[in-house]
């Protein structure tokens, strides 16, 4: 951790803009980011800016005063939504920028946004466009990212906490939840409700076989007490269709039917989550929730869930990869089999 200057920015800022990550996952792990700056300013209005596919992540979240929320801008030649942004930066009059992003181009808005204490990784030649440009941690590469962020407070003056991830829901959503599985047949309290995400934003590469999900499926519903519920985005949906096409009405599809804040409230719902390296793996664990999570191509080391829970990941000489598609015969994954991801399901109902 590099050491703390305490007395930067000079001034106690009062107007505080945190850029937030653009994927679902990587936002999840920033929120401690959020808490600490809010225990460090308490009197300080904090502002989330996020791309509006996953701002409304953050509603509810008592560590912040607004979202900005705004559409990702289609590459440079859309000028107009590149000044729209800057315009709204320049309005804000913020006295400190976080930026949570490493992209040259947050850096730029930043800096023509006006927003004073500018301070960023030093990647991307972005250094001349911070005040503070603070190098990336020697051990990035062998920690967690939630600690990667947090090495972005020190220069603050905010040490290392153990702040974890958390989301918030409001008990509306939560009663809206329980709604939708009564009206599935899910008695809350007498039956173990199993959360299954069978997809990955990222890639095939950090998915596990389509089959085994769905044999690992049949098995946990030979139990009368189980019901479970499948998740996925709209693009995942025809997948997750294709899993769960004949296996009853016991096995709930929920893929690309619900907003992000029902997902949630859903997720919160489940006894236990399995899933992949993705966005619902961080938010199950950011609730709370049980979780049985399975690498291959990506790092549990970097990226697994940070609350803890089971994690199953072979460590074949070639991962982590990074790829988006496996090259050669997917060995990660396919080692990985249907009885152990049972097991571990089975062991952490017991347990939660």
């Amino acid at each position: 951790m590099n050491q703390i200057h305490a007395h930067w920015p000079a001034q106690e800022p009062k107007n505080i803009i945190v850029r937030m990550p653009n994927w679902l996952g990587d936002l999840v792990m920033a929120t401690p980011v959020l808490h600490d700056l809010r225990q460090k300013w308490p009197k300080a209005s904090i502002t989330a800016m996020c791309q509006s596919n996953v701002a409304a992540l953050l509603q509810q979240d008592p560590n912040i005063n607004e979202i900005y929320s705004f559409k990702k801008p289609s590459g440079w030649i859309h000028r107009q939504q590149h000044l729209d942004i800057i315009e709204k930066l320049q309005l804000g009059k913020y006295d400190l920028g976080l930026l949570l992003t490493n992209s040259f181009s947050s850096a730029w808005k930043f800096w023509r946004g006006y927003v004073d204490n500018r301070i960023g990784f030093k990647t991307d030649f972005r250094g001349l466009l911070l005040n503070k440009a603070v190098p990336f941690p020697k051990d990035k590469d062998t920690q967690h990212l939630v600690l990667t962020y947090k090495a972005l407070l020190a220069p603050m003056g905010i040490p290392l906490s153990s702040t974890p991830p958390r989301l918030y829901i409001s008990p509306a959503e939560k009663q809206a939840a329980q709604l939708l599985l009564r009206n599935n047949g899910v008695n809350h309290g007498q039956q173990i409700l199993v959360g299954i995400n069978p997809g990955a934003a990222f890639g095939t590469a950090k998915c596990w076989l389509p089959d085994r999900f769905r044999a690992v499926t049949e098995r946990l519903i030979q139990d009368p007490r189980i019901t479970v519920i499948y998740f996925g985005d709209p693009t995942g949906a025809p997948l997750v269709n294709e899993i769960c096409q004949g296996l009853g009405e016991r096995v709930i599809n929920v893929a690309g039917k619900t907003t992000l804040r029902e997902l949630l409230a859903l997720i919160q719902s489940c006894n236990v989550m399995l899933t992949n390296d993705s966005g619902p793996m961080h938010i199950a664990s950011a609730l709370a929730v049980p979780l049985v999570a399975l690498f291959g191509s990506t790092s549990d080391v970097q990226t697994g869930p940070y609350g803890g829970g089971t994690v199953i990941h072979k460590r074949v000489e070639c991962s982590p990869c990074y790829k988006r598609v496996c090259p050669i015969d997917f060995r990660c994954m396919t080692r990985i089999e249907v009885d152990e991801v049972y097991e571990a399901v089975m062991k952490s109902v017991r347990v939660s």
